[in-house]
């Protein structure tokens, strides 16, 4: 990989990320009630927060001159209602963002993106980019350090990769319409050089040893916490077990919601101590004209005073064939078609998906 000898340059990045992430603790209402007005006081009111997440975006590769010929925006034409609608909304940034750094030698795929795609993500309602990812460091640590300027600049926030592990491990934490949330990004893929260590940029290795503290961590700074993992192998809709494993582990540890993506097709969907743990969305906007690739899943889901209280599956087509990467919501047979193959492939743990309308409702 490439290092940076700019070390000013490393300083100054460093404060500018962690005067991005610093928020303060939310404060708690005392609760104190007037015993002269007790009798008339209204009851309080529940407090509802929706959370959208997404698979894969990768806005190169075979995307690239249809994104050039049509803008940035294009991808996100088809959902952006839905995702604006969203307290929050998290997508998995499957590329670096740049004009600087040099192709990993002997790795098979590498992508870059111009900085300007990233006016396109946060045009369509994202919030939160998770970084960790077998990508992110396609191009370097030059690259990798670029990416969370231009992330920055567009207002994104972003977690799962730093120039150093320590801040490379601290969560985004976003205050929405009515909580603090805190979102973490591990990555379970090779290239192993894409890792952060002490003083070195990279992404963060989802092992447990360092995702249990920063859960617990985050736990004590925001109302809700959710957990990305890059895991899994392409095309491979059977979660393995060390999936099932990590994630039942982070709920263990304070997660309220995990969610998963790299093989770029749907896995199932468990319900673990009232929690959603999605092993995989598959892709969102991914830059491959694979045939291999027809549907994944936007899960939306809504807390209500830090308890689960909905899951919602949202289906959409990702078959570029079909779509030219601009991702649409399934309606009718072939809605119900993917709710089903989620469905099944998420009867191994009693999940139960009923289909309403579009959607496929996840019974908790």
């Amino acid at each position: 990989m490439l290092k940076i000898s700019r070390s000013v340059r490393m300083v100054s990045l460093i404060m500018i990320i962690y005067a991005d992430i610093a928020v303060a603790a939310p404060t708690k209402a005392d609760g104190i009630v007037d015993a002269a007005h007790e009798s008339s006081a209204s009851a309080p009111q529940s407090v509802e927060t929706s959370i959208l997440c997404t698979g894969d975006i990768m806005l190169v590769g075979s995307a690239k001159p249809i994104i050039e010929q049509r803008g940035v925006d294009y991808p996100f034409d088809g959902i952006r209602s839905i995702i604006k609608a969203a307290d929050l909304a998290i997508g998995n940034l499957e590329m670096p963002l740049g004009l600087t750094g040099a192709p990993m030698p002997e790795k098979d795929f590498t992508f870059i993106g111009e900085p300007k795609l990233a006016g396109g993500i946060a045009n369509a309602g994202f919030d939160v980019l998770a970084l960790a990812n077998n990508h992110m460091g396609d191009y370097g640590d030059e690259a990798l350090l670029e990416t969370l300027e231009v992330l920055s600049a567009n207002n994104l926030r972003y977690c799962g990769a730093g120039p150093d592990l320590q801040t490379a491990r601290q969560p985004a934490i976003v205050k929405s319409r009515n909580a603090h949330i805190a979102v973490l990004a591990y990555s379970k893929t090779y290239p192993f050089e894409f890792f952060a260590g002490e003083g070195d940029p990279g992404t963060v290795n989802g092992i447990a040893e360092i995702f249990v503290p920063d859960i617990k961590t985050a736990r004590q700074r925001a109302d809700l916490v959710v957990v990305s993992f890059h895991w899994s192998g392409e095309l491979v809709t059977e979660p393995r077990e060390y999936q099932e494993w990590l994630g039942r582990l982070a709920i263990d540890a304070g997660a309220d919601l995990v969610f998963g993506h790299h093989p770029h097709v749907v896995q199932g969907i468990e319900v673990y101590r009232g929690k959603i743990i999605a092993y995989s969305l598959g892709n969102l906007v991914f830059g491959s004209g694979s045939e291999n690739k027809h549907t994944g899943a936007i899960l939306r889901v809504t807390f209500e005073d830090g308890e689960t209280k909905r899951g919602e599956i949202i289906p959409i087509n990702v078959d570029n064939r079909e779509v030219q990467f601009q991702p649409r919501i399934l309606s009718g047979e072939a809605a119900r078609a993917a709710i089903d193959e989620i469905r099944t492939l998420s009867q191994k743990w009693g999940t139960k998906i009923i289909a309403e309308e579009n959607l496929g409702i996840i019974k908790l």
